[in-house]
């Protein structure tokens, strides 16, 4: 039984778009750029765009021919084989996963601090609200692929616009007593371009998961059109907030104080009750944790669909089967929920929130940059094969555009625990090609769209 093919081009873009969760990025990424870049923070995020675009160019070099929930896993099988495929396909799992468990503490973490600013926090009590909040993205994706992505774009669509609400005070605010500057778009002289190239990591890391709409491949009506419009739209849209909100914090800390935005803990928080108020402080908790919900609901149904592509494979035939009522991968929905839950429960209250997000987000994108890599060699290949330089260029460049955030996350060596991370992705890894030695079919399904 194939999955329901009943999603247009909104589902599509809400699934991206609630996937790389711009508002939390926005309230976590540009202290890291502003503590590489200082003030040309958002030169780093303009920087950024191009190079994504390429990227997500190579993504839709497959996407127009190749409708798969396999993402990654269907597109690099058709350049480099089965085997390597599979291993993408693995690979990506791991980033959906570690991306889905580890935003969840934070929706507990932002909803604490919207109550603790009426002093109602109680201790711990965001791992109740993190848990919850995939237990309600497992519920969404189980039974309504159409709602769920509905409410994925509704959802941050409304945390987008709390940022946007915040960002018009600091520009009208600054804009009156000191004017609006261009000095974020030059390069910082205490940092010159070395810096602008580090925090390109950040801003890249900023777009992690653009490519999520390719899952939808066996559901959107239209796969070759609204994939590849929902990835460039993604990026760009996305790309356009992030300039607009690293500069409103820029300046809203002003150009001498980003040693205060580097350090800052929760900057829209700090922004929001220097511009607004206690209350408007509140309503910017509220929205990052909706955003943060939303992404959950996002990596709960993108995973989904890897496990789905990947049971029906060989690797769990019992996980590739579609619910006969629902449509949707729903043992998968469970499957994937579940090592989520355990993440959660059991090693988030030993380390704290924002730690447990920082290690899972970082193992996520280690192994999401390799499928990147992966994907624009691919689709480099396959241009260069039948003659078509101008997309083969793409493939090149989005291969060397994604190598550098892939050396500034291992070099300078991180500081512990963060130096182990490389090393579990390559164990991860490993174990993928262990169990491909003792499945050697493994990965030979084959869909008649292709």
């Amino acid at each position: 039984m194939a999955l329901r093919r009943n999603l247009g081009l909104v589902e599509v873009i809400g699934l991206s778009l609630s996937m790389i969760a711009p508002t939390t990025a926005m309230a976590f990424n540009v202290t890291l750029t502003a503590g590489a870049a200082g003030v040309a923070a958002p030169l780093a995020f303009a920087l950024s765009i191009p190079g994504l675009i390429i990227v997500g160019l190579c993504f839709v070099a497959f996407a127009r021919r190749v409708a798969s929930a396999g993402s990654a896993y269907a597109y690099i099988r058709q350049e480099f084989g089965a085997r390597a495929g599979f291993l993408a396909g693995w690979a990506l799992l791991l980033t959906y996963l570690t991306f889905g468990t580890g935003i969840a503490v934070l929706v507990g973490s932002f909803l604490d601090a919207a109550l603790g600013n009426y002093h109602l926090g109680l201790p711990h009590f965001w791992i109740l609200h993190g848990t919850l909040a995939i237990l309600l993205g497992i519920a969404f994706a189980y039974r309504d692929m159409k709602l769920a992505t509905r409410l994925m774009l509704a959802l941050e669509g409304i945390s987008v616009l709390a940022i946007i609400v915040l960002g018009i005070l600091v520009l009208v605010s600054v804009g009156k007593t000191t004017g609006l500057p261009i000095t974020p778009f030059l390069p910082d002289h205490h940092f010159g371009w070395a810096g602008i190239g580090y925090a390109l990591v950040f801003a890249v890391l900023s777009f992690a998961g653009f490519e999520s709409a390719t899952t939808l491949g066996e559901e959107a009506a239209n796969p070759a059109r609204a994939i590849p419009i929902a990835v460039i739209a993604t990026v760009i849209g996305a790309g356009i907030f992030y300039v607009f909100a690293a500069y409103t914090q820029v300046i809203g800390f002003g150009l001498d104080n980003m040693k205060g935005l580097a350090n800052a803990a929760a900057p829209l928080n700090t922004l929001a009750l220097k511009y607004g108020s206690r209350d408007f402080a509140t309503v910017l908790d509220l929205a990052t944790a909706i955003s943060a919900f939303s992404c959950v609901l996002a990596c709960v149904s993108s995973a989904a669909r890897l496990l789905f592509s990947l049971g029906r494979a060989g690797l769990a035939p019992a996980l590739g089967v579609v619910n006969p009522t629902y449509g949707t991968p729903s043992r998968a929905v469970l499957a994937v929920g579940a090592v989520m839950l355990a993440g959660a429960l059991i090693l988030a209250p030993q380390i704290g929130a924002n730690d447990y997000y920082g290690d899972m987000g970082t193992i996520g994108v280690l192994a999401l940059i390799l499928v990147y890599v992966g994907v624009a060699a691919a689709a480099g290949r396959y241009a260069w094969q039948r003659k078509s330089l101008v997309w083969a260029s793409f493939g090149l460049l989005g291969t060397i555009f994604m190598l550098w955030p892939l050396y500034n996350s291992i070099y300078p060596v991180p500081a512990f625990p963060g130096n182990l991370w490389p090393y579990l992705v390559i164990a991860y890894l490993l174990l993928g090609l262990g169990i491909l030695a003792c499945r050697p079919g493994l990965g030979r399904y084959v869909l008649e769209t292709e």
